[in-house]
């Protein structure tokens, strides 16, 4: 079992995460110049925090990705994925099964 989107949030926001983009498909948080994304249509959690490609190799140290990319309109802050047939943006996903885990990711991949 996953966290599900609203506990993502919850403990991004505990982490110092701060909430500047809400829509139907996604909530958009910032903490300095690190930014990502809950994917709020992840209703069993799986692939509910997506974070910038740029993170990739570094966040495997700390957790394997749900799947190799996760594409969206809505995640206006991450790179165009320009090999598919529509213009939306990408991120790579991730699914935490508790609270602790993600919390141990984020201080490994953001730092205090």
């Amino acid at each position: 079992m996953y966290l599900r989107p609203d506990e993502v949030a919850r403990v991004l926001e505990k982490a110092g995460f701060e909430m500047d983009t809400l829509t139907p498909k996604i909530y958009g948080y910032r903490r300095g110049e690190s930014y990502v994304y809950v994917n709020r249509e992840a209703r069993m959690g799986r692939t509910a925090l997506i974070i910038h490609p740029t993170l990739k190799e570094k966040s495997q140290h700390f957790a394997e990705p749900a799947s190799e990319m996760k594409t969206c309109d809505h995640y206006t802050q991450f790179p165009l994925y320009l090999m598919g047939e529509s213009q939306e943006h990408y991120g790579i996903p991730h699914g935490f099964s508790s609270r602790v885990a993600l919390e141990r990711y984020l201080q490994g991949v953001f730092g205090a």
